[in-house]
């Protein structure tokens, strides 16, 4: 086995067709063929779905497939990092695939701005995730990084790195009776009419939590895995909804749309970057790291 049969079997799972893949790689369709056979003759299980045409991978051919990728990036990434060591300039290339909770994605967006304002030639994939699904994804090695709550709940095993303070607050139409209030507090926010995330994403059950908290316990007109879609049911059907207090600035000025902060109980948590706890670490998850421990959403959004 060598690195270019693992970057072949790449690109045809990326291809899904075997001429396109062999000119992505710059050789024959029947030399890919015959390394990847090749390839499958090493480890003893099929990899490829035999056929006429690319009919896809084998169940072994997947997991095979899981592995090319974490031994590819580990070859950039000692690539890069014996680049460092021996002085060579050379700047860090390669995608980041990082999974979000749904709650997080619009801030995670400055995060990617200051990383890549520092290192352009890094490109990235932002997955809409769960917490328990950020978590399979960081032990699979089909995730590079998460984000999501730091003190909610279990992240044994991994590197923290705080990335801001989620504050709460109730998201009505700007004609509403509470549209004009300082405050709200959580058991007025329980008799409007509410749409919500969905009951396994950690940021509902934090809510569900906070509820508990004031001795209410309402019932959600409407559920949903989406934040956006959250706000259009603020605007479009006259709902009420909790989400995080920095999302009229994320996104930008949303017309017809009051946040009005949440209290008794007050509630904040701790959003931060997830890695796997490893040695040695890549130089593009380090880079990272380094962007989350100086980032500072209030400077960004003013840039």
């Amino acid at each position: 086995m060598d690195i270019r049969q693992l970057q072949f079997l790449a690109a045809l799972a990326r291809e899904k067709h075997f001429t396109r893949a062999a000119a992505a790689c710059n050789i024959s369709q029947p030399t890919l063929s015959g390394r990847i056979r090749l390839l499958e003759q090493e480890l003893g299980v099929p990899i490829v779905s035999r056929g006429q045409r690319y009919h896809g991978l084998t169940p072994e051919g997947e997991r095979v497939l899981k592995w090319a990728h974490v031994i590819l990036d580990n070859w950039q990434a000692m690539q890069q990092e014996l680049a460092q060591i021996s002085g060579r300039k050379q700047a860090l290339l390669g995608r980041l695939v990082i999974g979000v909770v749904p709650s997080a994605l619009p801030m995670v967006a400055l995060l990617t701005k200051q990383m890549q304002a520092g290192h352009p030639g890094v490109d990235f994939t932002i997955l809409s995730h769960s917490t328990a699904e950020i978590l399979r994804g960081l032990s699979d090695f089909s995730l590079d990084a998460g984000v999501t709550y730091l003190d909610n709940e279990p992240v044994d095993g991994l590197m923290a790195s705080p990335l801001y303070r989620e504050r709460y607050s109730l998201f009505v139409g700007d004609t509403h009776p509470l549209a004009g209030r300082e405050s709200v507090t959580w058991e007025e926010a329980a008799r409007e009419p509410l749409c919500l995330l969905t009951q396994h994403m950690q940021n509902r059950r934090i809510i569900d939590r906070a509820f508990r908290a004031a001795n209410c316990q309402p019932v959600p007109r409407l559920e949903t895995n989406s934040v956006i879609n959250l706000c259009a049911n603020v605007r479009h059907m006259g709902l009420a909804s909790v989400m995080p207090e920095y999302l009229l600035d994320a996104l930008g000025p949303m017309e017809g749309i009051r946040a009005i902060p949440l209290v008794s109980p007050d509630v904040e948590h701790t959003v931060g970057l997830l890695v796997i706890d490893r040695e040695p670490l890549s130089p593009i998850i380090g880079a990272l790291r380094e962007v989350a421990s100086g980032f500072d959403p209030a400077v960004l959004r003013t840039r």
